[in-house]
């Protein structure tokens, strides 16, 4: 197992500076990078704005992936909400939609910040931009956010992992989950100790989930699984910040995590060798894509 910081470590550096988690995750990287705080502020800002962009522009639902698989559910499950008619009501579906925005944005080649990864690049704009807009953020706010993410992206890379062909999807989308919601609680207003409870509670959720892309591509079923770590995430926050406390340490959930991507078969892992990829209806169309593609 890789050395490096854990989130206990993260947690109380933060309580006894009286800081946030994000606020010592910059200080830490600026001392490691020898750059200013305000050097990685201004970078983390460009990823910001590149995180609204991807958001923007999947929404318009004019980004298509090669294969077809994917493209344009952002924008109807926009224009739903934008209705008034969702059964989640708005902050779930904007959330939604815009997770689904920026995975369809990464799976048509467009850019996007991987936040951990390419394949799970939509949980973390989708659940800090719509969050930040209900509390009425600022820039610097929702950067600060965005450190605290990283921090605890540091802590799963290196106790586990982040790559779906390494761990499963869980190591994509339940790191994503994981980051989106500590750093929400952070942003809302709660506590440290909370947050890292939001964490511990998201990446719980989605324990053993698997990676088996159709066709080999990052685009099914990976897309809409976007969704259900970005939900997840807000759900763990709300439930964080209600002062609902996870019994298993985030640390402890991070190992687990580890421990079960290695016990995975590698036909679940990124190799579409197994589970959904290998369904019929995914076999057929791996057979028209490559067959389109052979063209």
């Amino acid at each position: 197992m890789a050395k490096g910081p854990t989130v206990v470590e993260l947690l109380t550096q933060a309580q006894v500076e009286g800081l946030s988690l994000g606020q010592i995750v910059l200080k830490h990287q600026a001392a490691q990078l020898e750059v200013t705080e305000q050097d990685l502020r201004q970078k983390m800002l460009a990823n910001l704005q590149v995180m609204r962009n991807s958001v923007a522009e999947g929404l318009t639902g004019k980004r298509r992936s090669m294969s077809g698989m994917v493209g344009g559910d952002a924008k109807l499950l926009e224009q739903r909400r934008q209705g008034g008619q969702t059964l989640g009501g708005d902050v779930l579906a904007r959330v939604a939609a815009r997770a689904l925005a920026v995975a369809e944005v990464n799976a048509g080649m467009g850019k996007i910040v991987a936040a951990p990864t390419a394949g799970s690049c939509g949980v973390l704009p989708a659940v800090l931009l719509t969050v930040g807009e209900e509390i009425g953020a600022d820039d610097a706010q929702l950067v600060e956010a965005l450190f605290t993410a990283a921090g605890i992206g540091i802590v799963i890379a290196a106790q586990a992992s982040i790559s779906g062909a390494q761990g499963g999807c869980q190591a994509e989308v339940g790191s994503a989950a994981c980051m989106a919601a500590v750093a929400a609680v952070e942003l809302a207003g709660g506590t440290a100790e909370l947050a890292v409870h939001a964490g511990a509670m998201a990446l719980k959720t989605l324990l053993g989930l698997v990676c088996d892309p159709v066709a080999g591509l990052v685009e099914v079923p990976c897309v809409k699984r976007n969704v259900t770590g970005a939900v997840n995430a807000l759900i763990a926050a709300d439930m964080a910040l209600a002062g609902i406390t996870s019994n298993i340490p985030l640390d402890e959930v991070i190992i687990a995590m580890g421990n079960i991507g290695r016990a995975m078969p590698c036909s679940l892992k990124e190799t579409a060798l197994g589970g959904l990829a290998v369904t019929p209806t995914a076999l057929r169309l791996k057979e028209v894509f490559l067959g389109a593609g052979q063209d």
